[in-house]
Parts: C-alpha cells; structure tokens; sequence
C-alpha cells in the first residue's frame, strides 16, 4: 500500500541520512520505523495490562457513597 505522510524538513533530512548510512530506501526505513512503534506500543499496553490486571479497581465504599450524594446533589439543581 503507498501512502503519504508529512514531516518537517529536519526529520526528512535526518531520515534520509540515516537511510543512507544503513543502505535502505526511505520507504524500508519507515515501513521499520512504524512496525517498531507499533511493537512498542504493544508491550507497552501488555505491560500496563498486566499491572492494573491484577489490581483492584474498585471504588473504597465511603467515597463511593461521597461521590453518589455528590451526584443527587447535582441532579438536583439542573433546570428540568
């Protein structure tokens, strides 16, 4: 698939050196870039979902409870 993207001409001029140097075409480079980004991204969310995973997510009761009356208290003073 081709597509188009716009970067500023410092990270063109970059992109094009480090092609360059690596002797690799300017698509192979980003096609590199984007999956490696794409794999972080991965692991990054796998991370997080293996920490908050085993967490508990659940509201104390007591602000539970504050953050209900809160709510009532709000509805109540909405124009109907």
């Amino acid at each position: 698939m081709k597509i188009a993207i716009s970067v500023p001409d410092s990270i063109h001029e970059e992109a094009e050196r480090y092609a360059a140097r690596r002797g690799i075409s300017r698509s192979e480079l980003y096609r590199r870039a984007l999956q490696a980004y794409l794999r972080r991204e991965d692991r990054i969310v796998e991370q997080l979902d293996a920490v908050y995973g085993a967490e508990d997510s659940s509201l104390d009761p007591i602000l539970e409870e504050l953050q209900r009356r809160t709510f009532a208290r709000d509805d109540r003073s909405l124009p109907v």
